[in-house]
């Protein structure tokens, strides 16, 4: 039987330690393809920035005893998923991994996580996604730091890519969000989630005393986990120490009658013009 072929991404850039995990796990699964930004990448979204030079440079990397070639791009994961997709793999993908992330991406944050970008981009290339995360300390969040132990998050990295190859996503499903907490392991309980309605992770101001200094906004996690319902992902990972799969759609639209919202504009409309 052909093994299934896997394209692998990470929004941490090409060496993070996050996406060899992943590789290392992968790799029982099917023939994976690594191609990922060449720069750190994170908080870039599903952003397709023209300022990208698109190059695409092999690289042999050697991972457990094994050497792989990669591939470098330049540009953001979404970008590195289409050029996965459009010109590197030999044939289309059953499946398009993005991750492990260091940290998680929880909450309405997530079209600013590059991780999530890039299995959206998958998705919306008709490819199933799956975006793997692990909550670690804000310090490590722009690191390639070997003090993270990404072990649990691999094991669930491959356990639901494993159900991914094997099933057909529900109707709706476009792609599937895994956070991981820190402490998981093998024996750690998962659940299916809903995004968070509010932010989880809160803008910050600058640090600069005039606005002539270079400056840019940064971020604190919520320190209300009350406000965050218990079918959440953040209460998941954050109270409930399990694992969140949180089913994820394209289709944004909101979820309401369009009849109620027309018939509402439209006496609205009318009423004005009177």
């Amino acid at each position: 039987m052909t093994k299934p072929q896997i394209l692998l991404t990470n929004d941490d850039g090409i060496l993070s330690p996050g996406l060899w995990a992943a590789a290392e796990s992968l790799s029982a699964l099917g023939f994976v393809h690594v191609v990922a930004p060449r720069e750190q990448s994170t908080g870039m979204g599903r952003s397709m920035p023209n300022t990208s030079d698109g190059v695409i440079v092999p690289q042999e990397v050697t991972v457990g005893g094994k050497t792989w070639t990669v591939y470098a791009v330049g540009g953001t994961p979404a970008q590195a998923v289409q050029h996965g997709l459009l010109e590197v793999l030999p044939i289309r993908p059953a499946l398009v991994v993005s991750g492990i992330n260091y940290g998680e991406n929880l909450g309405t944050g997530i079209t600013i996580s590059g991780t999530v970008g890039a299995a959206m981009e998958a998705a919306a290339m008709g490819i199933p996604g799956l975006a793997v995360s692990l909550e670690t300390e804000s310090v490590h969040h722009l690191s390639y730091s070997t003090e993270v132990d990404f072990s649990g998050a691999a094991y669930f990295t491959a356990f639901f890519a494993q159900w991914m190859l094997e099933n057909t996503m529900p109707f709706d499903v476009d792609l599937l969000k895994v956070d991981v907490p820190a402490s998981a392991t093998r024996a750690t309980e998962w659940a299916v989630t809903h995004l968070a309605r509010k932010r989880y992770f809160e803008p910050t101001a600058p640090l600069r005393t005039t606005w002539n200094e270079p400056g840019r906004p940064g971020y604190r996690r919520s320190d209300e986990l009350a406000q965050f319902d218990r079918d959440s992902d953040v209460y998941a990972v954050l109270s409930r120490r399990v694992v969140s799969v949180t089913p994820v759609s394209l289709d944004m639209t909101a979820r309401i009658p369009l009849e109620t919202l027309r018939g509402t504009l439209a006496r609205s409309l009318s009423a004005q013009n009177r």
